[in-house]
C-alpha cells in the first residue's frame, strides 16, 4: 500500500511530543512536511525526522502537492477554518478535538467532506486502543448484564492561568478540553445518547474550570444512568465505571493516556468476586490512530470515528452549557 504523506499544520508542543512520532512511526504513513514560520520549532521536528520539508506558512503547506493528509493541532477556534482550508486544497485532514466549538459547525464540515471524497474525522485515539474496544466488546456481548450507571471522571489540577485551557477567545474550557472523553468513551462503549441533561458548572476567567452533568441515556440496550465530572482544578484523576446488573467493567490510572500515567487496561468484574483484567503495554492509540485513517484513505474502509459520531458528542457538550447552573 503506497504510504500516505502527512503535513503537520503548525508547530504544536503536543504534536511535537505525540502525534507527528506517530506519523512517523505508523505503518502506512509518511511525515514529509510541517509548517511552521520558526527554525527553532521546526528543529524539534526535524530531531527525529531529518528529511522533513518545512513551509513558513499554512498556505504553503496546503499548496504542497506531495502531501496527501494534514494534521492540524492548532488552537480549538481555528479548527473549523482550517479544516474547511485543508478540505478546499484536496487534502484528507485530521484535526485535534474538539473539531468544533459547536455541533452545528460539524455540520459544515460534513458537507464539505461529502462534497469533496475526502476524510475528515477529528483526532479522538481512545475510541483505536484495545481497552477500549475491549470494553465496547464486553458491553455488547452482555458481559455485565443489564447496564444501570456509567460514570467517568478526567481532572488535572493547571496552575498556569496563561494556558490556552484557560482562554475563552480561544475555546478553552475543561469540556472542550476533556469532556470530549467522558462523554464520548460512554457513548463509545455503549452506543447510548442522551434523553435527558442537567450540568452544574463552576466558571473562572470564563470557562468551565470543573462541570458536573447528569443525564439518562438510551441506547440498543436500553436505558441507564450516567455521570461525568471534568475538573480543571483538582488532582489527577482518570476512571470510568459501567455498572450493571451481572458484572461492572472498569478502566482506571489512565484510560485517556493510554500509558502514561499507569499501564494500560481494562478489569471485567463480574458475579462470585471474579475479575478478568486485559493489559496492553505496547499499543500507541495515536498510531493507531494515524494507521486507521490512512488505512481508510487508500483502501476506502470505513473510518472507525466518523464526524458523524463526533457530532453527538459536541451536541451533548452543547446541552451541558445551555442548561448548566453556575456553582
Amino acid at each position: 500500500m503506497k504510504p500516505v504523506r502527512w503535513g503537520v499544520l503548525g508547530a504544536a508542543n503536543f504534536a511535537r511530543e505525540h502525534m507527528a512520532p506517530a506519523i512517523h512511526a505508523a505503518e502506512g504513513a509518511e511525515l514529509v512536511a510541517l509548517a511552521t514560520s520558526d527554525p527553532a520549532k521546526a528543529a524539534g521536528f526535524r530531531a527525529f525526522c531529518p528529511g522533513l520539508t518545512v513551509h513558513p506558512t499554512y498556505e504553503a503547506l496546503l499548496a504542497d502537492p506531495g502531501v496527501d493528509a494534514v494534521y492540524i493541532p492548532l488552537p480549538n477556534h481555528l479548527h473549523v477554518e482550517w479544516t474547511l482550508k485543508a478540505l478546499a486544497a484536496g487534502k484528507h485532514v485530521l484535526t485535534e478535538k474538539p473539531i468544533a466549538l459547536r455541533a452545528e459547525e460539524i455540520d459544515r464540515i460534513i458537507a464539505a467532506r461529502d462534497a469533496s471524497g475526502l476524510l475528515a474525522a477529528e483526532a479522538y485515539m481512545i475510541v483505536h486502543h484495545p481497552q477500549w474496544q475491549r470494553a465496547k466488546e464486553w458491553f455488547e456481548a452482555g458481559e455485565i448484564g443489564d447496564l444501570v450507571h456509567a460514570d467517568v471522571s478526567f481532572s488535572f489540577n493547571l496552575t498556569d492561568l496563561g494556558n490556552i485551557r484557560m482562554k475563552p477567545e480561544t475555546g478553552g474550557g475543561s469540556l472542550r478540553d476533556i469532556g470530549v472523553y467522558t462523554f464520548g468513551c460512554a457513548r463509545f462503549v455503549t452506543g447510548a445518547e442522551p434523553v435527558d441533561l442537567s450540568a452544574r458548572i463552576a466558571w473562572a476567567n470564563g470557562v468551565d474550570v470543573f462541570a458536573q452533568v447528569a443525564a439518562t441515556m438510551e441506547g440498543p440496550r436500553g436505558r441507564f444512568t450516567y455521570g461525568s465530572m471534568t475538573s480543571m482544578r483538582m488532582y489527577n484523576r482518570q476512571v470510568a465505571t459501567f455498572q450493571g446488573t451481572k458484572g461492572m467493567i472498569r478502566l482506571e490510572g489512565g484510560p485517556f493516556n493510554a500509558n502514561v500515567n499507569d499501564l494500560a487496561e481494562v478489569e471485567l468484574h463480574q458475579n462470585g468476586n471474579r475479575v478478568t483484567v486485559e493489559r496492553f503495554p505496547t499499543a500507541n492509540h495515536y498510531r493507531l490512530q494515524v494507521e486507521a485513517f490512512s488505512r481508510s484513505v487508500r483502501t476506502g474502509a470505513a473510518y472507525p470515528c466518523p464526524l458523524e459520531f463526533v457530532r453527538g458528542t459536541q451536541a451533548m457538550m452543547d446541552r451541558a452549557y445551555e442548561v448548566a447552573v453556575a456553582i
